[in-house]
């Protein structure tokens, strides 16, 4: 149960009068410590519950404190003893005529109060077990320094603050205005989770791609229960067990003394080290507040009970509302324009309303570039960004393949309306994602078509390597693979998943336990990319290697030929550019070179970089030169036929 301890104090001259309260219970210590050597403690014992314990029924810190760790009298004697120890001068000189020490002891309270009690002086009692005080080092425990914590301390003289060890791990969490409704229903979920319950609370757990909606969310529940919220890291938390219990001693003290919740940012987790991940499983499991989890990944239940509620982005008419809220009066005349970027573009409140800051001008047209860039951050973590520029005249392709992608860009651009406008997504959200494979020899133009309708739709183009992606431990590959598509879901960037060979197989070749997770591994990038709102894209060399019902999951398949004379020969007339002087360039024998067009260009640029040394303007002998080294890199010889009449 959540303890009912007053975040604030507000009436001023209850300052003044908490410290005339401490000021009289410590006086009344002074004076037992004065008549100790008289023999007669009793008559003088210092209680906390004096008839002055509050002011204008706002109890002091002292009844506080006693409340907040379910303090004894005997207790809160101890305290008042330590406390004296700061406060007045003359301490040491009354602990050195009561004990011989000059400064307090157990053995000093034992003697010194007549309700003493030898459970109070444990490890496990209330002053130790939440470091209401420190125990010097001693040749025994009653004769071993006592000295109240400095957080303590102040809270007893009425002032308020973040203890300075949580301070440097630990920060605050305020909450937002840009509470959607459908987060708005998570908040009321956790504020309904955690009222409910009289002993221990349940961990809340909140699973998104998004960290400052998960935040948001956090932040706004506490808030409804007069929670104080901190962000503590979980790369912040010790791995030695000793320092972890400390931290988890300070934060559940700060707890009881501020109203402390705790939102532990696991966000990172999956790539922390084994004994990272003990570590925190340890701290969730024994910490004992209020405390909310913000994860990628949904975690294993273990001792403690943890509520899992998922955190999607804003839905598609609460994004529209945060656009027409951040744009003001311009929203009215741009209803077109974002409604094209609420098709594409997936964000989350805090990102729309930065991209609205950001917008300055009279027209729509900078917001589709601002939306491409907040979507970036988190795919550029795992995934190659492809600087695109390539346009539709540098493709050299056959009319077929060359209409296949036109109709896969036009599928892209046309999405919201067939699906959204039309209904044709209303029904099911399996088969809407647009998945295309891209097979041919290396160089036959696979990357560049991609380049080509990522500049045309004016989208982000990310290259994932899937042999990096690809784990040899079981589940490794599809944790990657999500972690991928989560990220790109965004922005609807266009995902290049090249060297799909490292992955693809024919699921009839099954030998042992670790194909049968092949092709597990295959069905799950195929099912994520039948549902993703973007465009998926996997490139092999080698089609025939792929199972021919995978290739049926797929909506487009587009096989990049090997260039013919005709072909090669546009290839070369385009492969320079303008600024680039050339000089009797015979485009007819250069296209008799047997090769792809990504052989071309690195004979072109080449044979660029030999003309530009010798202070000369390309010419054949350049380009002779440029392609013997490229031949010694393919292992091929350079025919006399092929490179007749060059020089």
């Amino acid at each position: 149960m959540i303890a009912a301890i007053p975040r604030t104090l507000s009436v001023n001259n209850w300052h003044t009068a908490n410290r005339q309260h401490l000021g009289h219970t410590i006086s009344q210590i002074h004076r037992l410590l004065e008549t100790h050597t008289g023999g007669e403690p009793e008559s003088a014992v210092a209680t906390a519950n004096s008839p002055e314990s509050n002011y204008h029924g706002q109890p002091f810190a002292l009844e506080l404190l006693a409340r907040c760790f379910e303090l004894t009298e005997f207790e809160q004697n101890i305290l008042l003893l330590c406390a004296g120890m700061e406060l007045d001068g003359r301490w040491p000189q009354l602990c050195q005529t009561a004990s011989s020490h000059a400064y307090p002891t157990f053995g000093l309270a034992l003697n010194l109060f007549s309700n003493s009690n030898w459970e109070a002086l444990t490890p496990s009692a209330a002053l130790r077990r939440h470091k209401l005080l420190e125990v010097g080092g001693g040749n025994a425990l009653v004769t071993s320094p006592l000295r109240i914590d400095e957080r303590v301390l102040h809270y007893l003289t009425g002032v308020q603050y973040l203890d300075q060890r949580l301070q440097m791990l630990v920060c605050p969490v305020q909450p937002s205005s840009e509470l959607v409704p459908s987060h708005g229903r998570l908040v009321e979920t956790i504020e309904h989770t955690w009222t409910r319950h009289n002993t221990v609370l349940p961990g809340v757990q909140l699973i998104g791609m998004d960290g400052n909606s998960l935040r948001i969310i956090a932040a706004a529940a506490c808030s409804r229960l007069g929670l104080e919220l901190q962000e503590l890291s979980v790369k912040a938390l010790p791995t030695d067990w000793q320092q972890l219990k400390n931290l988890q001693q300070l934060c559940e003290r700060e707890y009881r003394l501020s109203r402390m919740a705790l939102l532990l940012n696991c966000e990172e987790l999956g790539v922390e080290s084994t004994e990272r991940q003990d570590a925190a499983a340890t701290f969730i499991d024994t910490i004992q507040l209020p405390l909310i989890i913000a994860s990628q990944e949904r975690r294993r239940q273990r001792q403690r009970t943890l509520v899992s509620l998922d955190v999607n982005f804003p839905t598609p008419q609460e994004q529209r509302q945060l656009w027409h809220k951040g744009l003001g009066e311009r929203a009215k005349t741009w209803q077109p324009a974002i409604n094209a970027l609420v098709s594409q573009f997936n964000l989350s409140s805090s990102a729309i309303h930065t991209v609205c800051l950001q917008s300055q001008t009279d027209s729509p047209t900078p917001l589709w570039n601002l939306c491409r860039t907040q979507a970036r951050p988190r795919l550029d973590e795992l995934a190659q960004r492809i600087e695109t520029r390539a346009t539709w005249d540098t493709l050299v392709l056959p009319e077929k393949e060359y209409n296949s992608l036109q109709e896969i860009s036009a599928h892209v651009a046309q999405r919201a309306r067939v699906y959204e406008a039309w209904g044709f997504g209303d029904s099911s959200g399996r088969g809407l994602g647009i998945s295309a494979l891209f097979s041919g020899a290396s160089g036959t133009g696979k990357t560049t078509a991609a380049e080509v309708i990522a500049e045309e739709l004016n989208l982000d183009l990310y290259r994932v390597d899937l042999s990096a992606v690809v784990s040899k431990y079981i589940g490794e590959t599809e944790k990657n693979l999500r972690r991928i598509f989560d990220a790109a879901e965004g922005g609807g960037v266009i995902l290049l998943f090249d060297e799909a060979d490292a992955l693809f197989g024919k699921r009839s070749d099954v030998s042992d336990s670790k194909d049968r997770y092949a092709n597990m591994e295959v069905s799950y990038l195929l099912q994520r990319m039948e549902s993703y709102r973007g465009l998926a894209i996997l490139t092999t060399n080698l089609k025939n290697s792929m199972d021919q019902a995978f290739l049926r999951r797929l909506r487009f398949v587009v096989q990049f030929p090997f260039p013919d004379f005709k072909q090669r020969t546009k290839i070369w007339r385009k492969i320079f550019p303008t600024n680039t002087p050339t000089e009797n360039l015979v485009y007819e024998r250069l296209a008799k070179l047997s090769i792809a067009g990504g052989n071309i260009r690195n004979i072109a640029l080449n044979a660029a970089f030999i003309a530009a040394n010798a202070d000369e303007p390309v010419r054949m002998e350049h380009l002779l030169q440029a392609a013997k080294r490229e031949y010694l890199k393919l292992e091929r010889p350079l025919t006399d036929t092929e490179v007749k009449g060059w020089a």
